[in-house]
C-alpha cells in the first residue's frame, strides 16, 4: 500500500507535543481515510477514528459525545494521550464551535487528546476554520494522485494516467471501460456533487450546476466565456451565478479554470476562463470516446495530454503557492503561466506534429519570463514533466 507524501507530515505532527488542530481536507476518494488507517498503525499512542458521514447534520451533539468518550477511554486506560480523528466533519452544522470548545475545554484541563479532522469539500472546512478555530490548525491538503502514485502502485504508464485519470478505487476496474465510467459518474462525480456542494451551500439551480460541470469538463483545457456558457445553459440566470457555481466546484476538487495573465489584477478577473479539471477521469468518463479511439486520434489525444498537464500544475499550485494562468492575444496563445513571488514561467504542451505557435515568443518580448519550457515533442517528455513537482520550475 503506498504511502502518500502526506503521511509523514502528519505523523511528524502528532509525535509533537499536543499543539495545533491538525486538518486534512482534499478531494473524495484520494486516500484521506486510508492514511488515518495506515497512522494509527503505526503510532504508539491510542487512537479513535469516527465518521460523520452518517450523522444527521443537525446533531452537533455527536461531536461532544465522541469527544466525551474519548476523555474516559483516555483515564480509563491510563495513557498520556490519544489522538482523536474525526472524518467527514463538514457535514455536520455548527462543527467549528462545537470542536473550538472542546478544544480549549481540553486546554484548559491539559487533557492531552490531538485531534485530527477530515474533509471533502475545502470551502465549508476552510469557512468554519476561519470563523471559528483561529490559531488553533494547521492544514494538510490531500490532492489528487500523481503520475508518479500510481505508475508506483499500479504500474500504469504515461498514456493510462492522461485517460483514466488516478483515482485508485477505479483502478481495477479499467479493462472493462463502460463500468469504469458508470464507477466514476455515480460513485465519485455524483456523491461529491450530492455530499460537497448541494447538502452543504444553497445553489438555487442545481440542475444548471450539474450542466456547468459536465460542459466544463468535457471542455477541459478550452477557453470559454460565460456569456457563451448562458446560451448552453437554460436558466442559468447571470454570468456571476456561474462564477459562483464554478468556485463550489474547484473546492471540491473536481473543475476549476485559470484566468488569463495580464499582468494587472482587474484584467484578469474580466478575463475568459479557461476550464481546468483536476482530475482527467472527470472529462473521459462523461465522453463517448474510448481509450483506443483517444490514443489513435492526434487532435483528441493532445487536448487530453494538454489537460492532464493542466490538471497536474493545478493541483500542486494548491500547496506549494504558485498561481496559473494562461496568455492569450488575437491568434497569438501560450497554454500554461506560472507565477511565484513576480517570477514567471511560460509553459507550451505540444504533441505530434503540431503548427508552431508564435504565442511564446510575443509572451517573452512582452512580459520577460523567467523561463520558457516546451513540454512534449521537442521539450521535456511528458511523463518527466508530470513526475515532476511543478514548484521546482522556480529554483
Amino acid at each position: 500500500m503506498i504511502r502518500r507524501n502526506q503521511l509523514e507530515t502528519v505523523k511528524s505532527r502528532m509525535n509533537e507535543p499536543r499543539k495545533f488542530i491538525q486538518v486534512l481536507m482534499g478531494p473524495r476518494q484520494v486516500g484521506k481515510t486510508t492514511m488515518m488507517k495506515q497512522l494509527r498503525e503505526e503510532m504508539e499512542s491510542e487512537t479513535i477514528y469516527v465518521s460523520a458521514d452518517g450523522v444527521i447534520n443537525s446533531n452537533w451533539l455527536w461531536i461532544q459525545q465522541i469527544w466525551e468518550n474519548a476523555r474516559i477511554q483516555l483515564k480509563n486506560e491510563a495513557n498520556t494521550e490519544l489522538i482523536l480523528i474525526i472524518d467527514e466533519i463538514q457535514k455536520l452544522d455548527n462543527w467549528s464551535e462545537i470542536v473550538k470548545e472542546q478544544w480549549d475545554f481540553d486546554t484548559r484541563e491539559n487533557i492531552n487528546i490531538k485531534l485530527i479532522l477530515l474533509g471533502s469539500s475545502r470551502l465549508m472546512i476552510q469557512k468554519g476554520l476561519t470563523e471559528s478555530l483561529a490559531g488553533r490548525f494547521e492544514i494538510t491538503y490531500v490532492g489528487h494522485w500523481s503520475f508518479s502514485e500510481i505508475e508506483e502502485a499500479f504500474g500504469w504508464n504515461v498514456n493510462q494516467f492522461i485517460y483514466y485519470g488516478s483515482y485508485p478505487g477505479a483502478v481495477g476496474l479499467i479493462h472493462e471501460e463502460e463500468r469504469w465510467k458508470n464507477y466514476i459518474k455515480d460513485s465519485l462525480i455524483e456523491t461529491s456533487i450530492s455530499k460537497d456542494i448541494l447538502m452543504l451551500t444553497r445553489v438555487d439551480k442545481p440542475a444548471v450546476l450539474r450542466r456547468l460541470f459536465e460542459l466544463g469538463c468535457l471542455y477541459s483545457g478550452k477557453i470559454l466565456a460565460y456569456t457563451k456558457l448562458l446560451g448552453e445553459l437554460q436558466d442559468a440566470g447571470n454570468t456571476t451565478t456561474l462564477s459562483h457555481y464554478l468556485t463550489l466546484l474547484s473546492d471540491s476538487g473536481l473543475l476549476g479554470a485559470t484566468e488569463k495573465f495580464a499582468g494587472n489584477i482587474i484584467r484578469k478577473r474580466a478575463s475568459k476562463p479557461k476550464f481546468q479539471v483536476f482530475n482527467n477521469a472527470l472529462l473521459t468518463a462523461q465522453d463517448d470516446l474510448t481509450f483506443e479511439k483517444a490514443v489513435s486520434d492526434s487532435k483528441i489525444w493532445g487536448r487530453l495530454t494538454e489537460s492532464a498537464i493542466g490538471a497536474h500544475l493545478i493541483n500542486n499550485a494548491i500547496t506549494n503557492n504558485y498561481k496559473v494562468y494562461y496568455w492569450r492575444e488575437k491568434n497569438d496563445e501560450v497554454d500554461f503561466i506560472l507565477e511565484r513571488k513576480n517570477t514567471l514561467i511560460a509553459l507550451e504542451v505540444k504533441t505530434g506534429k503540431r503548427a508552431e505557435n508564435n504565442g511564446m515568443r510575443v509572451f517573452a518580448q512582452t512580459f520577460k519570463p523567467q523561463k520558457v519550457l516546451l513540454v512534449g515533442t521537442g521539450g521535456i517528455a511528458i511523463e518527466t514533466f508530470l513526475r515532476m513537482n511543478p514548484s521546482d520550475l522556480f529554483n
